[in-house]
């Protein structure tokens, strides 16, 4: 255990750019919500959002609202990043909660890193980033 606790960027450091495709997911997470998108037609999961389900081709689109908890898949550590040497990081891949195999790629965030560990169980959690967007990220779960 160290005192060395992983955090986010600073706001005006990350810049995200949208599409038809990917708004949706920005804009329900600008009102806290974490959504994943599933497909209309054969109810494929796919992260991040494409235009066409890979499983059926289909265009079909439904954004479901998930419960915002998840585990971690994969995850890396960074300590330091250019401009902020002394920022650490976790940069991980989370398996979504009621989204079957989807995983989106993230932040854990209030946690010592040394802790972190495959199969920790996380919850959402939104961190301001810039233009008023919010920024998906987890912390591990309380009870």
């Amino acid at each position: 255990m160290s005192d060395v606790r992983a955090t986010t960027l600073p706001a005006d450091a990350v810049h995200i750019t949208t599409n038809s495709d990917t708004e949706p997911f920005w804009q329900y997470a600008k009102e806290g919500k974490l959504v994943a998108l599933q497909c209309g037609s054969c109810g494929h999961f796919r992260m991040p959002p494409t235009p066409f389900c890979p499983e059926c081709q289909s265009t079909e689109k439904n954004w479901k609202e998930l419960s915002g908890r998840g585990s971690v898949y994969s995850y890396a550590v960074i300590h330091g990043f250019p401009g902020i040497p002394d920022i650490t990081l976790v940069g991980a891949v989370v398996s979504l909660e009621g989204a079957d195999d989807a995983r989106l790629v993230t932040n854990i965030v209030d946690v010592d890193p040394s802790e972190v560990q495959i199969g920790m169980e996380l919850e959402v959690t939104f961190s301001p980033i810039s233009d008023g967007w919010q920024l998906p990220v987890f912390r591990p779960a309380q009870g």
